[in-house]
C-alpha cells in the first residue's frame, strides 16, 4: 500500500463521494439516474476529476462506460478490472453500484506508489439496472462484445438504444472498440449485499460463490371488459382475476422451493375503472436460483399456473420471454484470494450466494470475477434507506488493497 495513504481518511472521502452522487439526479429530492440521461454527465465529470489526480487515462466508451486506466509495466502485460455501475433504480439509495465504483477509484489510490506487474482499469458501467430499456447490462455487454444485440431496444418514448448512445453523443458504430482486448487477469466487483445474511452473522463483508441465475418474463392475460354491476360472475372473462391467483401461486411455489424467489412486480389492469371487469393484465415475473436445474424446473410450473388459471376463467394468455442468464460461480482462485486477505485484515469472511444480479455476471463470461459484498444493516436495498456502516466499508477496501497485493505477488510468481 502507498505508504502516504491513510485508509481510514480515503474511506471518509468514499463515503462522502457517495452522497455527492445521490444528488446527480434526475428528479430532485431523490436518486433517479437512468442511462445516460444528463446526470451521467456530472457523474463522469466527477470521476475523470479523481482519475486526473490519480494521473490515469480516461475514455468514455461507445456505450457511455467511463473507463479510466493505468497501464501496466510493459504493452502485453494483462488487465485487472474493477467497478460497478453508476445507474440506478427510480427513487433509489446513495450505494448500490456507486459504491463499487468509488471503492475501485479509492484502490487505485490506495494502491498508486506500488509498481504492479499488471494494468488497472476501473469501470463506471453506464447500465446495469435495465430501468430504461427493461433488459440490463448494457455497460457490461459491451465488454463482453454482446450489446449490439441491445441497440434496436426501444425505452418508453420510443428511442432506441442507438439513439440513446447517439443523444449522448457516442458512436454506436464504435462498439467494437469496448470490447475487452488483449490478456485479463479479472474483474473484481464491490457491492452492498442488499440483503440480510452479513448482518445476521455479524460480518462486514462476505465472499460471493456466485450469482443465481435468472429469468425475466412478460404475462398478458387477455379476458374481456364488461360492466361490473351486470355481468353475473359465471359470464365474466376476468383478466385480473386469472392474474391474481397467478401471483399467489408464484408466491407459494417459491416459499415451499428452498432457495428459489419469484417475484410479480408489475402489474397494470385495462381499462383500470371501478366499475369495469379488467379485459386486460399485464404483469410481470422475475424467478431466480442459484442452481439453475431448480429455476429452469420450477418456471415451467409457473407459466403452467399461469395457463391453468387464465383457461379456468376463459382468458388468454400470452408469454413473452424477456431474459435469461445462467446462474454464475466466481472464480475459485479470486475467491481464495478474498479469503486470504480478509484473514490477514482480522475479518470474518463467510460466503453466501448472490441473489441479484450484477455486472460481475457478465464479465465472468470472458475472464475470471469475483465479487466483495459489504454488510447492509437494514437489509435494504433499491430504496432510499438504504446504509451502509462506514467501518465495513473501510474494512473491503483493506480487503481490496490485500487483494491487489497477493495478486501482484502471484502474478510475478
Amino acid at each position: 500500500m502507498n505508504p502516504s495513504v491513510n485508509l481510514s481518511e480515503l474511506n471518509a472521502r468514499v463515503l462522502a463521494a457517495c452522497a455527492e452522487l445521490a444528488r446527480l439526479t434526475e428528479v430532485p429530492g431523490e436518486t433517479t439516474r437512468p442511462y445516460l440521461c444528463p446526470s451521467t454527465r456530472d457523474v463522469h465529470a466527477f470521476l475523470f476529476a479523481w482519475a486526473a489526480r490519480l494521473d490515469l487515462s480516461v475514455r468514455v466508451d461507445a456505450v457511455g462506460n467511463l473507463r479510466a486506466r493505468r497501464e501496466g509495466p510493459r504493452p502485453d502485460a494483462p488487465t485487472l478490472y474493477a467497478g460497478s455501475h453508476i445507474d440506478t433504480v427510480p427513487n433509489a439509495g446513495a450505494f448500490d453500484g456507486v459504491l463499487g465504483v468509488l471503492l475501485a477509484y479509492a484502490l487505485a489510490e490506495a494502491v498508486q506508489g506500488q509498481e504492479l506487474p499488471f494494468a488497472l482499469e476501473l469501470l463506471a458501467f453506464s447500465e446495469e439496472e435495465g430501468v430504461r430499456y427493461g433488459v440490463p447490462f448494457i455497460g457490461s455487454r459491451a465488454l463482453t462484445g454482446t450489446a449490439d444485440a441491445m441497440l434496436g431496444l426501444t425505452d418508453a418514448d420510443g428511442l432506441t438504444v442507438a439513439d440513446a448512445i447517439t443523444q449522448f453523443g457516442l458512436n454506436p458504430d464504435q462498439l467494437p472498440e469496448a470490447r475487452v482486448q488483449g490478456q485479463s487477469l479479472g474483474f473484481l466487483e464491490f457491492h452492498i449485499e442488499q440483503g440480510p445474511v452479513l448482518q445476521a452473522a455479524g460480518a462486514a463483508v462476505g465472499v460471493v460463490t456466485a450469482i443465481a441465475g435468472q429469468n425475466r418474463v412478460l404475462l398478458d392475460f387477455t379476458g374481456r371488459a364488461s360492466h361490473a354491476g351486470t355481468t353475473p360472475m359465471l359470464h365474466r372473462r376476468d383478466a385480473l382475476a386469472a392474474a391474481a391467483r397467478f401471483v399467489v401461486a408464484a408466491e407459494d411455489r417459491a416459499r415451499h422451493t428452498p432457495g428459489l424467489v419469484a417475484t410479480v412486480g408489475v402489474m397494470h389492469a385495462r381499462p383500470g375503472a371501478i366499475n369495469i371487469v379488467p379485459g386486460d393484465v399485464h404483469c410481470t415475473l422475475d424467478i431466480r436460483h442459484e442452481h439453475d436445474a431448480v429455476r429452469l424446473e420450477k418456471l415451467p410450473l409457473l407459466l403452467a399456473d399461469a395457463e391453468r388459471f387464465a383457461t379456468e376463467r376463459g382468458v388468454t394468455l400470452t408469454v413473452t420471454p424477456k431474459m435469461e442468464e445462467p446462474a454464475t460461480p466466481m472464480d475459485a482462485g479470486f475467491r481464495a484470494l478474498l479469503h486470504r486477505a480478509a484473514e490477514a485484515e482480522g475479518l470474518a469472511h463467510p460466503e453466501l450466494v448472490s441473489g441479484a444480479g450484477h455486472d460481475a455476471m457478465v464479465m465472468a463470461t470472458v475472464m475470471p470475477a469475483a465479487m466483495l459484498f459489504i454488510r447492509s444493516p437494514n437489509a435494504l436495498s433499491h430504496h432510499p434507506d438504504e446504509m451502509v456502516n462506514a467501518e465495513d466499508v473501510e474494512a473491503a477496501l483493506r480487503v481490496g488493497v490485500r487483494f491487489v497485493e497477493e495478486l501482484a505477488q502471484e502474478v510475478r510468481a
